[in-house]
């Protein structure tokens, strides 16, 4: 996020006087702020970051600017060399309070500190006092300054591997050993590591954390937009204690080691209350341990920012808000079908609704909804969470996922009994949605009635805004590609793709957030007759393409054409 200067209008034009942008550019983000804020006569707020949301700018020039108007220097931190020397001045704690990144020494010795408010004299002082140097600041972007001070604070887990490795010698730990490891204080090395992953994992945006053992090494894993990234290498002998540190957190029995156990916990990384899925897993040479991470918001994301495009956003929202009938979301694992299901509940009114969910588990909690868990060993199922919720007369259900035969029926029999119901299965497409069904024993009959439409969709990594390459491609190569949108008279499409090496932002990977791609199979007359008739999930996709579906396919590659993803990303998660 950009900084904000009390007089924003002289930002405007003094980009205008550079010719970075024009005066008719300025006028329109200002008239669009002005909607923004409500208030005409109050502060435009943060003019520089609506300009470069509207593309007519970029972060670099609007922080040249200010840098100008606040006379101290401009650096870009990716050409930069930043010395590691300057950089252990501070912890990574201060680093991230005072929005300050040591990079480098003068030569008339004083720090040189990349800030995001380099004028913050109390900032300046309070640094001069941590660090026992004159300080000098310059300013840089915020986006490069977060990727700086985030990779400062990942490399910061050496010292303390490098400690770990100096405490323990290479023996089988007994499991009395183990529980005093993983139980003991603060400064017990099985505590900071795991407390270090959590955080690297937090602030590097990670869904789930792998950690694996080997013959001679251990390994740390985290799935960043979708993609597995190396993170750490502890010392192979430290496994054991880690383990047992998150079985301990997540209330999971310690001297069980022979079969797979799960397990929850919630953590406060950083002013942040994260939920975390522990399951442990035996493996050739010891336990390997995942951690699903859930973190929790104030605001559920919206099927706007989900990347659902306008055309199919307009169908899905009159779907949605029938007053009876079965929606499932279909997809992979991992392709994002329990945040769909919950941007669907965000967009139905839930004032004057009676809204309930059954789930396992309960993965995000919701304002305005009643949440159910459910607990297989108490006897409290999908099938039987879901006739007990058809007792407290329920307006819309959520089915977390739809297992079984029983489940299924009880799904479908609601339904067709005045409830909206929605939920997920693991298809590839839209119309295999009808097909599994029917293999789980629902009568077509039932399906025809129920179904009103059906959601696929898979998750694309979004190229990065900072980084991003532009290149072009002729009509002929476009054509090659199938069912790539074209328009008359296109002789050369401009496309984009993730830079070789990508930059501090992205973490060198051209890549930064993701994207959903989606297909929205509305059943019409004629799916339902070929339901009714158990026609193959191939027979129903063809029908439903001709009556005017979007495939996945098509979405994707929309989304290509319009700069948000590549066509590698594309072909990578669509089939």
């Amino acid at each position: 996020m950009l900084r904000q200067f009390n007089r924003q209008d002289l930002l405007g034009k003094r980009l205008v006087e550079k010719g970075v942008i024009t005066e008719e550019q300025l006028a329109e983000a200002l008239r669009l702020q002005d909607e923004l804020s409500g208030d005409k006569n109050g502060s435009r707020g943060m003019l520089g970051k609506l300009l470069v949301e509207l593309g007519y700018c970029t972060e670099e020039d609007v922080a040249k600017v200010l840098a100008e108007r606040a006379s101290v220097q401009f650096i870009s931190l990716e050409a930069y060399p930043i010395n590691p020397a300057a950089m252990v001045t501070i912890s990574p704690e201060a680093a991230r309070r005072y929005k300050a990144l040591p990079i480098d020494f003068t030569e008339d010795d004083r720090l040189l500190v990349a800030m995001q408010k380099p004028l913050d004299i109390l900032a300046v002082d309070d640094l001069r006092v941590l660090t026992g140097y004159n300080i000098r600041t310059v300013m840089v972007t915020d986006s490069e300054l977060e990727a700086a001070i985030q990779s400062y604070t990942q490399s910061s887990t050496a010292a303390v591997e490098q400690a770990h490795a100096e405490v323990f010698e290479e023996e089988e730990l007994r499991q009395e050993t183990l529980h005093e490891m993983a139980e003991g204080e603060n400064e017990k090395p099985a505590v900071q590591l795991a407390n270090v992953i959590l955080t690297q994992a937090v602030n590097a945006k990670a869904s789930d954390v792998h950690i694996e053992a080997y013959e001679k090494s251990l390994r740390v894993r985290f799935r960043i937009d979708g993609v597995l990234h190396d993170v750490m290498s502890p010392p192979r002998h430290l496994h054991g204690s880690l383990v047992s540190r998150f079985k301990i957190m997540a209330n999971i029995n310690i001297a069980e080691r022979r079969i797979p156990q799960d397990g929850r916990m919630s953590v406060r990384v950083e002013g942040k209350t994260v939920d975390v899925r522990v399951a442990t897993l035996p493996a050739s040479f010891g336990e390997r341990v995942t951690l699903r991470i859930l973190e929790r918001s104030g605001r559920m994301i919206t099927l706007e920012e989900l990347g659902v495009a306008p055309h199919i956003l307009e169908k899905l929202k009159k779907l949605i808000n029938l007053p009876y009938g079965f929606i499932p979301v279909t997809g992979p694992t991992g392709s994002g079908k329990s945040t769909t299901l919950y941007a669907c509940l965000g967009a139905v009114d839930r004032e004057e609704k009676n809204v309930i969910t059954v789930e396992d588990p309960v993965e995000y909690r919701m304002e305005g909804i009643n949440q159910v868990q459910i607990n297989p060993k108490a006897g409290l199922t999908f099938a039987s969470g879901l006739r007990a919720i058809l007792r407290s007369d329920p307006d819309i259900i959520m089915v977390g996922e739809i297992r079984d035969r029983e489940t299924a029926n009880i799904a479908i029999e609601s339904a067709l009994t005045g409830h909206m119901v929605f939920t997920t299965l693991h298809t590839n497409n839209a119309a295999g949605a009808i097909s599994r069904l029917t293999e789980m024993g629902v009568e077509p009959y039932l399906t025809a009635s129920s179904v009103v439409g059906i959601l696929a969709q898979r998750l694309a990594r979004r190229l990065c805004t900072q980084c991003k390459e532009e290149y072009y491609i002729t009509r002929e190569m476009a054509e090659s590609i199938a069912d790539f949108p074209l328009e008359d008279g296109e002789d050369e499409i401009k496309l984009y793709r993730a830079r070789r090496g990508g930059c501090m932002r992205c973490s060198h990977t051209g890549y930064s957030g993701r994207t959903g791609i989606f297909e929205l199979l509305t059943v019409t007359e004629g799916i339902q007759k070929l339901t009714l008739a158990r026609s193959s999930a191939a027979d129903i996709n063809r029908l439903a393409i001709e009556e005017g579906m979007i495939t996945l396919r098509q979405d994707g590659l929309a989304k290509v054409k319009q700069g948000v993803t590549s066509i590698e990303e594309v072909l990578r998660v669509v089939v």
